[in-house]
């Protein structure tokens, strides 16, 4: 699997971004198991893991003056045992002990000294199950290319005999050597960003007096409305309920059934990514009408992908729309929604996500966090689908029975993110309780909406 030395302009963006906790990238998986693993069996796979995919043990270094965004080099100082981890739950050892486990643990920052991601197996669970919880940074993967990777380290059967091992000599001697200065500094001078240095400095002048516009370039003046359009969008996120942001999260999850909930969809003339933000819109909706504080409508931002034969570890784009939350059925809520989605993929196709990445690296990182910040405000929450196995995987003579992820919150009230396993569509909402004061009421919402948007 190949990965870029360096990071891209976008993922250079989610790496800056982090001197804000609010908008922190990491992103994980609770996959609960049949049975415990074996430990050291895990642990041998995922040490060979980190030989076959580099990134896991590389560590990201800063380039000089900022000429470029990072670079991944190797860390001379890799610990397989910092990175994969067992902890055991007290009795009972519920589904909910375990979400609190995990909010911690996704919650805890990475250090950023070292390879960006953990896992930690989770002994203890009610009927003699267990957990994995496997915790990344967004600028290493995102969700997609996520579970290419967990092929590495996941099997298709209980008792797969292990890969023969890699000679880490053999690889050591094909790594390239540190010299992220050197390259970005060439890739500086050879005029290799995404937008020419000169387009660059005129777009930088223009935000800061746009009076220079007729006689910017036609180059520098295209970029500055794209910029200007995309910004300009602060109205603020609608929910009068949903108002205040913190640190403090929670996990809830749910479940539905993939089939089914696929035919629903295209009964209604959809997708099942139209189902599933239907499914989240109407639990919004259940949520503020029980709590006496209706609303017409709501911000959501979603993830789609834009991946490629020849995308990077990254490859997504966001956009936001506005979905109904009156009270009506869901059938006219999913016709509402498809259309709402259609409108919204064709506006990503001129989003630029990657020209505001590129400016923004030649921004102060403080201007950027706090444009981040201004953009997250107009949103009420976010949703994100992932495709996943339809068949049984294993880890260590384990079986994933459920498979939850979750989706970074980067400053909205709810993320709700979906991952498709093995019949099943395994969804967790990840949720700043400062803003959503009853998580158990959402959560019972959104089974109620899959429920019955499978009945429609």
């Amino acid at each position: 699997m190949f990965f870029d030395r360096k990071m891209s302009d976008a993922e250079g963006l989610m790496w800056r971004l982090e001197k804000d906790p609010h908008l922190t990238s990491t992103f994980a998986n609770v996959s609960v198991l049949d049975r415990k693993p074996d430990f050291d069996q895990l642990r041998r796979r995922m040490e060979r893991a980190s030989y076959a995919i580099p990134r896991l043990r590389q560590r990201v270094a800063p380039v000089p003056a900022n000429l470029s965004a990072p670079m991944w080099v190797e860390d001379p100082d890799f610990d397989i045992d910092l990175h994969v981890r067992r902890i055991a739950l007290p009795k009972p050892g519920t589904l909910r002990q375990l979400l609190d486990l995990a909010t911690l643990v996704v919650a805890d920052p990475f250090d950023r000294t070292r390879p960006l991601w953990q896992f930690v197996v989770v002994e203890g669970l009610r009927g003699g199950k267990a957990a994995l919880i496997e915790k990344l940074h967004h600028t290493i993967t995102d969700g997609e290319r996520g579970v290419q990777l967990s092929l590495e380290f996941f099997d298709f059967e209980r008792d797969a005999p292990e890969p023969p091992p890699i000679d880490p000599d053999t690889v050591a001697a094909h790594q390239p050597v540190d010299d992220s200065g050197v390259v970005a500094l060439r890739e500086f001078l050879a005029g290799s960003m995404r937008l020419p240095i000169g387009v660059v400095r005129q777009v930088k002048e223009l935000l800061s007096d746009p009076t220079q516009l007729p006689d910017a370039s036609s180059a520098a003046a295209h970029t500055f409305r794209g910029i200007v359009s995309q910004l300009s969008d602060t109205e603020h996120a609608r929910s009068p309920l949903w108002t205040e942001r913190s640190l403090r999260r929670r996990l809830e999850v749910a479940r539905a059934p993939f089939h089914e909930t696929k035919a629903a969809a295209k009964r209604l003339g959809g997708t099942l990514n139209t189902a599933f933000l239907t499914a989240a819109t109407d639990a919004a909706s259940r949520y503020h009408r029980e709590m006496g504080s209706p609303v017409e409508s709501l911000r959501a931002s979603m993830a789609i992908s834009t991946r490629t034969e020849s995308s990077g570890a990254n490859a997504f784009s966001l956009v936001r729309l506005l979905v109904p939350t009156a009270d009506m059925p869901i059938g006219e809520r999913f016709a509402a929604i498809h259309e709402a989605t259609l409108s919204a993929r064709e506006q990503s196709l001129g989003a630029g996500l990657d020209t505001l990445a590129t400016l923004a690296s030649t921004l102060p990182t403080s201007l950027v966090t706090r444009l981040a910040r201004q953009q997250a405000q107009t949103v009420d929450f976010a949703t994100s689908n992932v495709k996943g196995s339809p068949v049984p995987m294993y880890v260590a003579g384990a079986q994933l029975l459920e498979n939850y992820p979750v989706g970074p919150l980067a400053g909205v009230a709810f993320n709700m993110t979906l991952l498709s396993y093995l019949g099943s569509l395994d969804m967790c909402l990840n949720i700043d309780t400062a803003a959503v004061a009853d998580p158990a009421l959402l959560a019972r919402s959104l089974e109620r909406a899959m429920a019955d948007l499978v009945a429609a």
